[in-house]
């Protein structure tokens, strides 16, 4: 039996859940297939599991740290199968919500496993073994993407896992934990087993921690990491893991020097790759380079009527991200004017700028969007550079936070924003008025005319950008 609908949407994720409902809300009858739990990694493997092991550790180490406000804590500790509840609690709170969201809107929710036939038909066998078929008017594949392994001996080992198989296991307290990857999953997850007590050692092949994010910015996070005790081995590369007796033995080479590590885990966090296996017929035509589905600047594939979003198109993989092309997709299939602005605008540069925040949930956090320092420098943008340490913030003396500090850049002439970084409390919910400004093209002017209340964290970024405006430096 074949059930018509306006849009079958493939994958449940952020991208998929979103371009579901406002599908819906614009009146299109929807259906929507997963092969896992609707959220997708996202909820279930990924961005609410980690920060939600992330707010906990957080938690314990200010209890243990209690005592410099006066407060004392007597036998603080924790107990990891309730903070693995508490994780699991969180997505299921949200899973909850989206599913209540779907049954008011009218959205069919089906979990199976989807293939795309020719005609624009979906056929999907469903867990219960049974084969369903589904036609639209439009398909959407926002499938996303699953963490990527090695090809280095002894992966396949016990207690060698990716991200998703740590975040869905509540089985193990590692002593000793070696994290493949200096990017942002690993990083987060070296925070938190380093607060809940494990010897964390980062092995990373470039010459530095968060390889895409202002210079400063990982200098100082590396600084902090190794001194809260996180062994960092920058320019290295892991050749060989081993089974021993007593858990896991790691071989790298820093630097040109051979090292090897005994571990109870090894955590492979070196990217993801686009998740489409068995997602097409033989029959059909979708054009794919490295993996990833090759899309127009409309989100279109090559067959006519069938878009992809999200991180099975590679580029830029954060759920936001995925979220945004998701209500684009949907609004021009209704022939609507978008509403979203996706990824880049343009500037008063040749150079279009990136309006895409990329956060980071350690302690302090650390968020950016636009341009940095680096990028600019290398692409000869003339800049003007407003910096502000968070010493004397307010809230920052109140929280004693000893890290912190603000960087906008504006270009030297027009004096529009092009890129800001921070790091410090609150930073990752600050970053969004920077993205705004850049979106709408701002000055410094205009941004010094907004009164940020005392004291607050926030009032930081009219300390930067009074100071940008002081500075005289270009390049």
């Amino acid at each position: 039996m074949e059930k018509q609908y306006d849009l079958v949407i493939i994958g449940a994720g952020p991208g998929g859940y979103v371009a579901a409902k406002k599908a819906a809300k614009l009146g299109m009858k929807v259906v929507i297939i997963d092969k896992g739990e609707i959220g997708g990694t996202c909820i279930n493997r990924g961005c609410i599991p980690t920060k939600a092991l992330v707010h906990a550790a957080t938690l314990y180490h200010e209890m243990k740290e209690c005592e410099k406000f006066g407060l004392t804590a007597e036998k603080v500790g924790f107990d990891l199968q309730k903070i693995y509840e508490y994780k699991d609690d969180s997505a299921a709170k949200m899973r909850e919500g989206l599913e209540k969201e779907f049954a008011d809107l009218g959205i069919t929710s089906v979990r199976g496993r989807a293939t795309i036939q020719s005609d624009r038909k979906v056929r999907v066998v469903t867990q219960s073994q049974e084969t369903v078929y589904f036609t639209g008017k439009y398909i959407l594949i926002a499938t996303g993407a699953k963490a990527r392994m090695v090809d280095i001996p002894g992966m396949e080992l016990p207690g060698v896992m990716t991200s998703e198989e740590l975040l869905t296991s509540n089985e193990s307290r590692y002593r000793r934990l070696l994290i493949l990857g200096g990017g942002v999953i690993g990083i987060e997850l070296a925070t938190v087993f380093n607060a809940l007590g494990s010897e964390v050692t980062i092995v990373e092949l470039s010459d530095r921690l968060l390889p895409n994010m202002d210079v400063e910015f990982s200098d100082t996070l590396e600084e902090i990491l190794t001194g809260r005790g996180i062994h960092i081995y920058k320019e290295s590369i892991l050749e060989k893991v081993t089974q021993k007796e007593q858990g896991l033995e790691c071989r790298y080479v820093y630097r040109g020097i051979n090292q090897h590590e005994e571990v109870d885990a090894v955590l492979v966090s070196v990217g993801r790759t686009a998740n489409t296996e068995g997602l097409f017929d033989p029959d059909v035509p979708i054009r794919t380079e490295n993996g990833r589905i090759v899309v127009d600047d409309f989100y279109m594939t090559s067959m006519k009527g069938i878009y992809a979003i999200g991180d099975v198109i590679g580029g830029i993989q954060l759920a936001h991200v995925a979220s945004a092309q998701a209500a684009y997709v949907v609004e021009r299939m209704n022939d609507l004017q978008p509403s979203v602005i996706i990824e880049m605008v343009p500037s008063c540069l040749f150079t279009p700028i990136s309006i895409v925040p990329s956060c980071l949930y350690t302690d302090p956090e650390i968020a950016s969007v636009g341009i940095t320092e680096e990028n600019a420098r290398k692409k000869g943008i003339p800049l003007r550079c407003g910096k502000y340490v968070m010493d004397v913030n307010g809230q920052a003396v109140i929280s004693q936070e000893k890290h912190g500090f603000i960087k906008l850049l504006f270009a030297a002439d027009s004096d529009v924003l092009l890129g800001a970084q921070m790091m410090c409390e609150r930073a990752t919910d600050m970053i969004g008025e920077m993205a705004t400004a850049i979106a709408n093209g701002l000055t410094s002017a205009q941004l010094m005319y907004a009164m940020r209340a005392h004291p607050t964290f926030n009032e930081a970024i009219s300390c930067a950008v009074e100071n940008s405006r002081e500075d005289q430096r270009r390049w």
